[in-house]
């Protein structure tokens, strides 16, 4: 099973002294797309003015534009670490022990702007680039990463895909259509037989399933298979609309 995670805006700072490698983080053959995009974010920062508008950024935010003309020289954590939020505070991936953690870098891609998926593990700098934004000297990111993203996933040949992605960075990678997989949704029981969607507790509900598979390490080909351990372990995952799985919490 692959798991897909949607970054966060907001990161943990600092690391190691130890620069970001472009060629070696996952699906490798995404490195020319990740040049074109460091390189394109790197020269935007030079102007803070510039950067600023074209990032949308508040003025308490104009600090970020720092990590991101340093992004090949700054120091880098495990994406999994970098990354704070509601979806990362409940994975909380600090606390886990050294086998939870590599399945976890076997097992899941963080979606970032920048650098295309991520393996968990993959060592990263902060920066700031939001799914949206359109750096100059390149098309939107969309396109930029839809069909690369899509053919390097394809090319690993995953048995089974769970796409926990918000819409957005969905769009940045689309699964293939020949690879099994199923979208996630977080809802909540109405009472009546009816569902709804949820917003907060959907990223957090999304990081306890991740750090639970990650603890309980379940044999997953299938969605079939995912739903069945789910209710093993007290969860209610169920089908949804086609292509979906409905996370009730």
């Amino acid at each position: 099973m692959l798991i897909l995670l949607p970054p966060s805006e907001t990161k943990r700072p600092g690391g190691r002294a130890r620069p970001v490698e472009l060629s070696a983080l996952a699906l490798p053959q995404l490195a020319p797309q990740r040049e074109a995009v460091v390189d394109a974010l790197v020269a935007l920062s030079a102007d803070e003015e510039v950067a600023a508008r074209v990032l949308k950024l508040s003025a308490r935010q104009r600090s970020e534009i720092a990590d991101n003309a340093a992004l090949r020289t700054a120091p880098t954590l495990p994406a999994i670490d970098r990354y704070t939020g509601v979806l990362f505070d409940g994975l909380d991936a600090s606390s886990l022990d050294a086998p939870a953690r590599r399945w976890l870098g076997a097992h899941v891609l963080i979606q970032s702007a920048p650098f295309g998926p991520v393996g968990a593990l993959d060592e990263i700098p902060a920066y700031r680039l939001a799914a949206g934004v359109s750096l100059p000297g390149l098309p939107a990111l969309r396109r930029v990463w839809a069909d690369a993203t899509t053919a390097a996933l394809e090319e690993s040949k995953p048995r089974f895909v769970l796409d926990l992605r918000s819409e957005a960075y969905a769009a940045l990678g689309p699964v293939p259509g020949g690879i099994p997989s199923a979208y996630l949704r977080v809802v909540a029981d109405a009472g009546d037989g009816a569902t709804r969607a949820l917003n907060h507790f959907n990223k957090h509900a999304k990081g306890d399933l991740v750090r639970l598979l990650a603890t309980a390490r379940p044999r997953v080909v299938n969605a079939a298979a995912l739903c069945a351990w789910a209710g093993e372990a007290g969860l209610v995952l169920r089908p949804g609309a086609p292509g979906e799985l409905e996370l009730v919490v």
